[in-house]
C-alpha cells in the first residue's frame, strides 16, 4: 500500500482529496485539511518534492539574481521572499559578485527547469543575452532596462530625484552637488536628466565638477566632504548634495559634522530610499517603496506562471524631511 493510499484509508477521504491537500489546493475545507495533515504528521510523512514538481509541471522555485546583498536591496529581497512564500514558492538567491559567467548560472538553471522564473535585482551581462532566456520562463526586473522581453517593476527615479532638487532649491540652495550611482544605469541617467531640467528651470549654474558617479558607500560620502573642504573659498563649494542612497548621505553627514561643517546651514544633504539609517540619523530622504515593488515583481511573475496574481500597485515617491535640510 502506498503512502498516499494509507493516508486516504486512515483519514476516510479519497486519494484525490489527500493529493489536493499535498498540493495546497484551496478547494479543501479546513476541517478536512486539518485531519489529513494530522495523519501525515502521525505517520511522519514527508511529500516527495520531485514528484510534486513533476505533477505540477513547476519546481515552485524562483531565482533572484543580484551582484551582491547589501542594505539597499534587503527590503526588496525580504519582501519578495515573504510574498513568494505566501503562495508556496521558494526563492533561491544567485549572487554573481559582478562575474558574468557566475550570473548566467541562474539563467541556465531556468533553462534546465531547476527554477520556474527569475527576478533580477541587478545584472552585469549583456541585456540581449539575458533576454534570449525568456523562452525558458518569465523574467522580471527590479533594475530598469530597455528590453521588451523583460518586464520591469522599477519606478522612474527622475520623479524622486526631482522632489529632492525642488526641495533644496526652494530653500535657497543654488550650488547643488550630485553623488550619483552606477554611471551606466538608467536610474542614474534619469537623475542626471532631472538635475539638468531643474538647473534650466531655475536658471542655476551647473556644477559638473561636483557631479560624481559610482558613489555608493559611506566611505565615499566621507571622501566627498573632504574634497569639498579642500576648496578654500566656501562660495566655490556646494551648499547642497543629493545622494545615490542613504549610505552615501550618512557618510557625508558624519564627516561634515566631524569637520565642523554645519548641516544643514552650510550643506544640505538628501539621501534616497528612506531606509532605517536615514530615520536613525535624521537625514532627509526620498521614500522609495521598495518592498511594494518586490510584491509587484512577484505578482507579475505569478500572472505569467499561472495566469493569476494581484494587480500591480500604483506607487509613487515622496520626500521625508528631517534635520539635514
Amino acid at each position: 500500500m502506498s503512502n498516499l493510499e494509507q493516508i486516504a484509508k486512515l483519514s476516510g477521504f479519497s486519494k484525490a482529496t489527500v493529493s489536493r491537500v499535498l498540493n495546497q489546493s484551496p478547494h479543501v475545507s479546513q476541517p478536512t485539511r486539518d485531519k489529513i495533515l494530522a495523519i501525515m504528521e502521525e505517520l511522519d510523512y514527508v511529500p516527495n518534492g520531485n514528484a510534486i514538481s513533476l505533477s505540477k509541471g513547476q519546481t515552485m522555485q524562483i531565482g533572484m539574481v543580484t551582484e551582491g546583498i547589501n542594505e539597499v536591496m534587503l527590503p526588496f529581497l525580504n519582501s519578495f521572499v515573504e510574498t513568494a512564500s505566501q503562495y508556496g514558492y521558494q526563492t533561491i538567491i544567485y549572487t554573481s559578485s559582478g562575474d558574468p559567467k557566475k550570473e548566467l548560472q541562474a539563467f541556465e538553471d531556468m533553462r534546465r527547469k531547476r527554477v520556474d522564473a527569475l527576478v533580477i535585482s541587478t545584472c552585469v551581462n549583456d541585456l540581449a543575452l539575458l533576454g534570449s532566456y525568456c523562452k525558458y520562463g518569465p523574467i522580471v526586473s527590479w533594475q530598469r532596462m530597455e528590453l521588451p522581453q523583460i518586464a520591469s517593476v522599477a519606478m522612474n527615479q527622475y520623479d524622486g530625484y526631482t522632489l529632492g532638487l525642488e526641495h533644496v532649491i526652494g530653500r535657497g540652495r543654488t550650488r547643488i552637488a550630485n553623488a550619483y550611482g552606477r554611471p551606466s544605469s538608467i536610474n542614474t541617467l534619469g537623475r542626471m536628466k532631472a538635475y539638468e531640467d531643474a538647473v534650466r528651470k531655475h536658471k542655476l549654474a551647473e556644477l559638473p565638477q561636483w557631479s560624481r558617479t559610482a558613489i555608493h558607500s559611506i566611505r565615499q560620502g566621507e571622501e566627498l566632504v573632504k574634497e569639498m573642504l579642500a576648496v578654500e573659498d566656501p562660495m566655490q563649494r556646494p551648499d547642497a548634495v543629493l545622494c545615490a542612497n542613504d549610505l552615501v548621505a550618512a557618510g557625508i553627514v558624519s564627516e561634515a559634522r566631524r569637520q565642523q561643517l554645519r548641516v544643514p546651514e552650510d550643506l544640505a544633504v538628501i539621501g534616497f530610499d528612506n531606509t532605517e539609517l536615514a530615520h536613525t540619523l535624521g537625514i532627509t530622504s526620498i521614500y522609495n517603496p521598495i518592498a511594494d515593488q518586490a510584491k509587484n515583481a512577484f505578482h507579475l511573475l505569478l500572472s505569467k506562471l499561472t495566469g493569476t496574481g494581484e494587480p500591480q500597485q500604483k506607487l509613487q515617491y515622496c520626500l521625508v524631511q528631517r534635520a539635514t535640510t
